[in-house]
């Protein structure tokens, strides 16, 4: 038997059930010779088969820090039932099954929101693609119309270029379509230079829902601001969850329009785009950013409906 003070012998017979004492600071032992584990417990082996309720736990230590352990326990806390108890070891036994038995509620309770969550496949939430579809050609459903009636023509294929061009991609997570058609003015004569292109794409978003950062994804341009131009971008009605037009302003050494319609309905995103260059010199007349928008407003609506079909 140890007197006080001195560092228990872990491999010594086993000791007596010593009766029950307040709670006391343990003992610090010399510095040449360190606590046999990170409590200063008796190793598992010599360990007596009847619980000592003032002894620690035989449990790795947790560090100290903020929140909570596992179980609702504080850092650094031994379990329910272990250290400083009014009882005997029935009651620290009693307190572990306790303890034990939270933490049992606890899990079941967790396990049921990650079911209800869809925490354990994976899938928070089912992708909301509103009944759009996906389709190689974009060009097909792309209406033009509106262009049609405001006075232009699509351009015929020169050589190796075709038009309208078009591409696509398939794939679990996202489904990717692009149209790009080149116009020219009813009224331009063959001397005149002018470009002018409506490029489109479409986005079946499947993994991820893309409404948290679709406004501020066209907000952005706010922020790009040169000399001779910046942006301004409005909401737009009637078109989708949510719609934005970003105009370009302040072009001076060219006649034209630079105006980008983006339309988020569900998890599908939408946008379309319309460049135009005419020169000074040229005897058609480019549209204003607002004919522009509107033009593309229209083309949008009839567009989007054929997407669903």
């Amino acid at each position: 038997m140890s007197t006080p003070g001195e560092t228990p012998n872990p491999y010594g017979p086993p000791q007596p059930p010593q009766p029950p004492q307040p709670p006391q600071a343990a003992p610090q032992p010399p510095p040449q010779s360190p606590p046999p584990g990170p409590y200063g417990q008796v190793p598992p082996q010599a360990q007596q088969p009847q619980h000592n309720p003032y002894a620690q736990p035989t449990m790795p230590s947790v560090p100290v820090g903020g929140g909570y352990g596992p179980m609702g326990m504080a850092p650094g806390a031994p379990p329910t039932g272990f250290g400083g108890g009014s009882g005997g070891s029935g009651g620290g036994g009693k307190g572990w099954l306790w303890g034990l038995g939270g933490a049992v509620v606890a899990s079941a309770v967790w396990a049921g929101v990650l079911f209800a969550t869809g925490g354990f496949d994976g899938d928070a939430a089912e992708a909301d693609l509103a009944g759009y579809r996906y389709t190689t050609n974009l060009c097909t459903p792309t209406d033009t119309q509106s262009f049609k009636d405001s006075g232009y023509q699509q351009k015929d294929g020169t050589g190796s270029t075709s038009n309208p061009q078009h591409s696509s991609s398939e794939n679990p997570a996202l489904d990717s379509m692009t149209c790009n058609i080149d116009f020219e003015p009813n009224a331009a004569s063959s001397s005149d230079y002018s470009s002018v292109w409506l490029y489109t794409t479409a986005s079946l978003h499947k993994k991820t829902d893309p409404a948290p950062e679709f406004e501020a994804q066209y907000r952005a341009y706010e922020d790009q601001k040169t000399s001779s131009y910046s942006y301004q971008v409005s909401p737009v009605s009637g078109l989708g969850d949510e719609a934005y037009v970003v105009k370009q302003e302040g072009r001076t050494s060219s006649t034209g329009a630079y105006v980008i319609l983006a339309v988020r309905d569900g998890w599908m995103t939408y946008q379309s785009t319309w460049s135009e260059y005419v020169s000074s010199s040229a005897s058609a007349t480019a549209k204003t950013p607002e004919e522009a928008t509107d033009m593309l407003k229209k083309s949008a609506k009839a567009t989007l409906e054929k997407m669903k079909r």
